[in-house]
């Protein structure tokens, strides 16, 4: 067990990228001032550079425990969730079991209705600090701490394929393939003209049929737009269709579930297990898509186990910041049997150069090491890029 928290940091990890993710700003989409372009094809503000937030906590002992969330928009919401009531409460509270203390903020405001969100993200970064922490403490890894000892390998998904034009596409995932992946997902943004069947089979053709192919629907469908897609892909057999229409529209979800033939994945959107239980309960989909920037591991392992009893397959999102909760998702990924990663290739491996320790993705798996607690910490280029809040 580690010892009593004595300080909580806060930090803005921002740094520039060439071309935004998904792709330079399209014909009508809208651009929020220099940080953020709201995109045409789903409505969804995205930020322009590489952005999270990242927290340090220190424990009577001088130990580190490094966590990280969400701060695509407005992160000064979650820092000062973090500053005004959840760093003073934890630095009061006697040491206890990570997932005792993550029950514990989050009981401060849930009786107000403020169940998710911000909030939510601002419990993840502190959870995965004190997983950490809590892991070194015990001279584990997360993933012995969460009950699975040992190095291991995770199968990842290459994510994307950010080339202008089909062609360029189909090369880039040839590429992939030659150096060992088997599996790649497309969003719908990069296809011909919206023609997601016609980019779909054109993959299928110079992939092979064993490849595993999905398609990221980005919540822009409505249920009976998302079953006839699912019809017309059925020729080249998706591996998956993943969020295809309103995330809080839980009927809906269902709806397309059950008039698809292929799996349909859902999940990054989640923060709890109180946001899956409904769709469990509904067989809104047979994929469950934690994504640790907003479950932190304590909800991560409990979505993962109620997923596991409902027989769904766990394959984690991953959205990169700096890559500290991306470790931890791999280590926490590891330790649940998830059947593979997102690789989200165009980012993880850039920042992953601001880490020390973080596991390198090549021959199609990410290789994770058995060292302590979550396995990274921000090396000295990292902070050129985090600013204190």
């Amino acid at each position: 067990m580690h010892e009593k928290i004595t300080s909580v940091e806060v930090f803005l990890f921002e740094r520039p990228r060439d071309t935004a993710y998904l792709g330079a700003p399209g014909t009508g989409e809208v651009m929020i001032g220099d940080r953020y372009i709201v995109r045409g094809f789903n409505g969804t503000v995205y930020p322009l550079i590489d952005r999270s937030l990242v927290v340090r906590l220190r424990d009577a002992s001088g130990r580190e425990g490094w966590g990280e969330t969400y701060g695509l928009i407005a992160p000064g919401a979650v820092a000062a969730l973090i500053h005004d009531l959840f760093a003073p409460y934890l630095m009061q509270l006697a040491p206890m079991r990570p997932d005792q203390a993550w029950d514990a903020l989050y009981a401060l405001q849930r009786n107000r209705g403020y169940w998710g969100g911000y909030l939510a993200d601002a419990l993840a970064a502190l959870d995965i600090a004190l997983w950490d922490l809590f892991a070194q403490a015990g001279g584990q890894s997360l993933q012995g701490a969460l009950g699975r000892a040992g190095a291991g390998q995770l199968a990842g998904y290459v994510s994307g394929l950010p080339a202008p034009d089909r062609r360029g596409r189909i090369e880039m995932a040839e590429a992939w393939k030659a150096r060992g992946f088997d599996a790649v997902k497309i969003p719908i943004s990069h296809t011909e003209a919206g023609d997601v069947p016609g980019e779909v089979a054109a993959l299928r053709a110079a992939l092979g049929a064993d490849h595993r192919i999905a398609v990221d629907m980005h919540w822009a469908y409505t249920a009976d737009e998302a079953v006839a897609l699912g019809a017309a892909l059925e020729a080249d057999a998706p591996w998956f269709l993943e969020a295809p229409v309103a995330p809080e529209d839980v009927a809906t979800q269902a709806r397309v579930a059950a008039g698809i033939s292929m799996p349909l994945a859902l999940g990054e959107e989640w923060r709890t297990d109180w946001d899956y239980r409904p769709r469990l309960e509904a067989r809104a989909c047979s994929i469950v898509q934690p994504e640790m920037g907003h479950t932190g591991i304590t909800q991560f392992t409990r979505i993962a186990r109620m997923a596991q009893g409902a027989g769904a397959q766990i394959i984690p999102h991953a959205t990169i910041g700096l890559g500290i909760f991306a470790s931890a998702s791999l280590r926490a990924a590891l330790a649940m049997g998830a059947g593979c990663h997102e690789f989200q290739h165009s980012i993880y491996t850039r920042n992953a150069e601001l880490l020390d320790g973080a596991a390198p993705c090549k021959d199609g798996h990410f290789h994770i090491d058995d060292t302590p607690g979550i396995g990274v910490r921000p090396n000295r280029a990292a902070f050129d890029h985090l600013t204190p809040l």
